[in-house]
């Protein structure tokens, strides 16, 4: 596929936004009939630019407020322990994003749990059942001031 256009953009855009905008109102805002707008998306679907559509959940209103960002440092450094690593953290429900990262540690999760208890007992339990583990670092937000999914296009 070609680079997108600036109506791709404007509609990627629109739809990093409001997910939930149907085509006809995405037609709307970027003046053109419903038609070429489906093809537009399911185009951009096809080609990855989409990855997938959802709903943005807040974790606070179900007894999930602490976040934590958990910073790891492997035992060693080889690929066969990179890929344990990620296999078992793929496993784990508490932890919404996981990424391979530079500098001091290797990886950097970010947790969601109930309150302190419910973290501490992943801690001990779960993380502490992953055997590439070399060491963690645990960073518990105060306040979450912003919040975007959305590319700035």
């Amino acid at each position: 596929m070609e680079a997108p256009d600036t109506i791709d953009l404007a509609l990627l855009k629109l739809l990093g936004e409001n997910s939930s905008l149907t085509i006809k109102e995405l037609a709307a805002k970027v003046n053109l009939s419903p038609s070429p707008v489906f093809e537009r998306v399911k185009r951009l679907e096809a080609n990855g630019y989409i990855k997938k559509y959802i709903a943005v959940i807040d974790a606070e209103k179900l007894n999930y407020g602490l976040i934590v960002f958990c910073n790891i440092k492997l035992k060693q450094h080889d690929k066969k322990i990179g890929h344990e690593f990620v296999s078992d953290i793929l496993r784990l429900n508490e932890v919404v994003e996981c990424y391979n990262i530079s500098g001091d540690y290797d990886f950097l999760l970010k947790v969601y749990a109930k309150d302190m208890k419910h973290y501490q007992d992943f801690v001990f339990n779960k993380l502490g059942a992953v055997r590439s583990i070399g060491s963690t670092h645990s960073t518990f937000v105060m306040c979450e001031n912003k919040n975007s999914y959305n590319i700035n296009l």
